[in-house]
């Protein structure tokens, strides 16, 4: 299998991190979707990463649909309950973390992007954006109580969706610091990051 990505994404990471804990072998090649020269459309007509090349080079696209698709390949590490409530659960935990993402990322844009000028820009839709990120992490925290882990006790898909975000908002948004006001937020990063999965994809 072959994995188009980049290194800052963290929808790619979240990719990465399952194929480490699944034990999976694959090839990472970085694209720069927003270059001129990205070939990525030739793979994904959507122009995004991640996108999973598979043998016969059939292509799946969508970090969700690729790492359900990685939890069926091998025993090891399941990441998500086959059925049942347990299964809602974690695609809910999920579906969260990856809301925040997307809200982060929007924010990044309208701050960001060179094609807008400094006129064009929109404080107010950074600043809702951002509105929904505080909202997720109040969410998260009230989620996560005092369980070691977003599903209880057991490692799962749930945990590597929202350290991704959390690591993403600490890669492009210290300003918010969400470790001062969610210790069990900052409690349950600590351990992930003792994983080697997510200590050897931290966004650069």
């Amino acid at each position: 299998m072959k994995l188009i990505g980049s290194t800052s994404s963290p929808y790619v990471r979240k990719v990465r991190i399952v194929m480490a804990e699944k034990k999976l072998e694959y090839a990472f090649v970085t694209e720069d979707v927003w270059a001129q020269s990205t070939t990525i459309t030739d793979s994904n007509p959507l122009g995004k990463v991640p996108c999973l090349i598979m043998e016969g080079a059939d292509a799946l696209f969508d970090s969700r649909v690729i790492v359900e698709y990685l939890d069926t390949l091998s025993p090891v590490g399941k990441l998500i309950p086959s059925v049942g409530r347990e299964r809602a659960e974690i695609k809910t935990w999920e579906a969260l973390a990856d809301g925040v993402l997307d809200a982060a990322i929007l924010a990044r844009l309208e701050a960001t992007w060179h094609g807008r000028s400094e006129a064009q820009r929109s404080q107010a839709w950074i600043d809702r954006q951002l509105g929904k990120c505080n909202d997720a992490l109040k969410a998260m925290s009230r989620g996560l109580g005092d369980k070691p882990h977003c599903a209880g006790i057991y490692f799962s898909l749930g945990d590597v969706a929202i350290g991704c975000a959390l690591g993403y908002l600490d890669f492009r948004f210290p300003e918010l610091d969400w470790r001062t006001e969610y210790p069990n937020l900052v409690k349950l990063h600590n351990k992930l990051m003792q994983r080697a999965s997510f200590a050897e994809t931290v966004p650069v």
